[in-house]
């Protein structure tokens, strides 16, 4: 895929869904938006929420990262983006929901196997410390010589419970949580299938999105 090809696919845009919607679109414009979730989810370009969950311009406050990683929370940070989204969604956006979205196939969760020897890669080296608390709980509840892509999709479900521990460290998101203000919800995606399984803290297992409503 080309530059002409974003070109072209923004004309289309242009003529096909920004005039069908608007109105829709000019009203967020001039009201501002009003998100019903802040959605972190990883950078991977597989991985689109829009997409995944058919939502419309204004539904969700977004946040993408190198393997959907939250760091713990940290005043003194000099800069944060990860950390900056959660501050503005849920103290002045007042969103009411939290989804934290891991996902199959991620590199960030698989990198933490392999050793990092490129110079350039010095910030995603520093960056997957998030996520060798998960790795070192999946190790002991497989062990070492597990089947790999086993040993993968547990590390990715069990990296998404972490990053809601870090989440809770954030004082505002806490004190919310405990007001029942805001709902943390935590998410697995699995590429190949288009399924999402969700985490059910009550009995600690990642089960089938479609029966979080029922």
């Amino acid at each position: 895929m080309s530059l002409n090809n974003f070109v072209e696919g923004h004309e289309l845009f242009q003529r096909a869904y920004f005039k069908n919607h608007e109105k829709e679109l000019l009203d967020l414009a001039k009201k501002g938006q009003r998100p019903k979730a802040l959605f972190i989810g990883c950078s991977d370009s597989r991985v689109i929420p829009d997409l995944m969950l058919q939502t419309d311009p204004g539904d969700l406050f977004v946040v993408r990262n190198v393997g959907n990683f939250v760091p713990p929370y940290k005043e003194d940070e000099d800069y944060h983006g990860t950390g900056a989204g959660i501050e503005y969604a849920v103290s002045v956006l007042n969103v009411r929901e939290i989804i934290i979205c891991g996902h199959t196939h991620c590199g960030a969760c698989k990198a933490l196997y392999e050793p990092i020897d490129n110079p350039a890669l010095v910030h995603v080296k520093k960056w997957l410390d998030l996520g060798e608390k998960a790795k070192s709980m999946a190790m002991v509840s497989m062990g070492k010589n597990s089947d790999k892509e086993e040993l993968l999709r547990l590390t990715e479900k069990l990296s998404v419970i972490c990053q809601i521990e870090n989440l809770l460290t954030y004082p505002y998101v806490k004190q919310k949580v405990e007001n029942e203000e805001l709902f943390i919800h935590g998410w697995h995606y699995d590429i190949e299938t288009g399924n999402i399984d969700y985490y059910n803290p009550d009995s600690y297992e990642f089960i089938p999105l479609s029966e979080a409503v029922k």
